[in-house]
């Protein structure tokens, strides 16, 4: 008995203790460099926030923060961690060096945006199972927060929804992989329902979703807003890859080389793309990059690494 209740104890202080650590960090975090790729490594098991030159793959260094999941845009950071025994997890808002907002999340971290203006933050969590077997047969939370109201939008769950021209009012709908456009106010996001998935675009003020065509997950959209990149399962069950969706032309473009992404795809530009894949005989995913256009295969540019962002 003794020996379980150290155990215990142990392990409350280690979880305390790494979130503690996790706090500190973002007041110390390293600047990013022109160029830089930010990331979080998964070596060593700690979730370490890095960032690397994309000149040289090989010239990385800490930033200090720990995250399980990790995203910057316009000055705004946002660092989804382990805060307690448990475990809880928070999502953590940082801005100019200052922790400005700490939300509870209700599960495991998934998914971290920032819009490009930095205002708007977004995450998706895990809240009951995190089995992939079946598209939309495990549950996520969605939220947001608007950092100019203060406005914190725990789950997407109460926006109305239209899906493929009717109401759609399912008690299974799930949403997860938000990104929010240059205005702060339209967005894209999956929503999952009957075992399919719909790329939506929905507003955050009217509060009210449309569905663009299914099969459609975890979408990013680009920084001029033209196209929308998602993964795409290969067959029914089979595998996800990368397609990039031109949103004037409606066509879409599969990306070579990006078989089993599991990840909400970082535009580095208009024209570039990284995620996290995890490479055939590997343990953990790595961080890749694509060319938008699906000139060349997905080239693997960190090892051991996901959660890719811009410096």
């Amino acid at each position: 008995m003794a020996a379980i209740v150290l155990v215990v104890v142990a392990g409350g202080i280690y979880v305390a203790a790494v979130a503690r650590d996790g706090r500190q960090a973002a007041t110390a975090a390293t600047p990013a460099g022109e160029g830089d790729l930010l990331y979080v490594e998964l070596a060593d098991g700690w979730s370490r926030v890095e960032q690397v030159s994309l000149a040289d793959p090989g010239a990385r260094s800490a930033t200090g923060r720990t995250c399980q999941r990790f995203y910057r845009a316009g000055g705004t950071e946002v660092c989804l961690r382990l805060a307690g025994p448990g475990p809880t997890y928070a999502v953590e808002v940082t801005r100019d060096g200052a922790v400005v907002r700490t939300v509870p999340l209700p599960g495991i971290p998934s998914r971290a945006k920032v819009s490009a203006s930095g205002q708007v933050v977004a995450w998706t969590s895990f809240v009951t199972g995190d089995s992939y077997a079946v598209p939309g047969g495990f549950s996520t939370r969605t939220g947001f927060l608007d950092l100019r109201t203060g406005e914190v939008v725990e789950t997407l769950e109460g926006f109305t929804a239209d899906i493929e021209g009717r109401p759609h009012s399912a008690q299974d709908t799930n949403y997860w992989g938000l990104t929010v456009g240059a205005d702060d106010r339209t967005f894209y996001a999956t929503l999952a329902s009957g075992g399919f998935t719909w790329l939506v675009r929905g507003d955050l003020r009217t509060r009210a979703v449309t569905s663009l065509r299914r099969d459609a997950e975890c979408p990013s959209l680009s920084p001029d807003g033209t196209k929308i990149a998602y993964k795409k399962r290969i067959g029914r069950l089979g595998p996800w890859d990368l397609a990039v969706l031109d949103l004037a032309t409606d066509a879409e473009t599969r990306l070579p080389g990006t078989a089993g992404i599991d990840d909400q795809a970082t535009w580095l530009d208009d024209t570039r793309l990284a995620f996290a894949a995890v490479p055939r005989d590997a343990k953990h995913p790595a961080v890749h990059l694509v060319q938008a256009t699906g000139a060349t295969p997905a080239t693997l540019l960190i090892p051991d690494a996901t959660s890719p962002s811009p410096p």
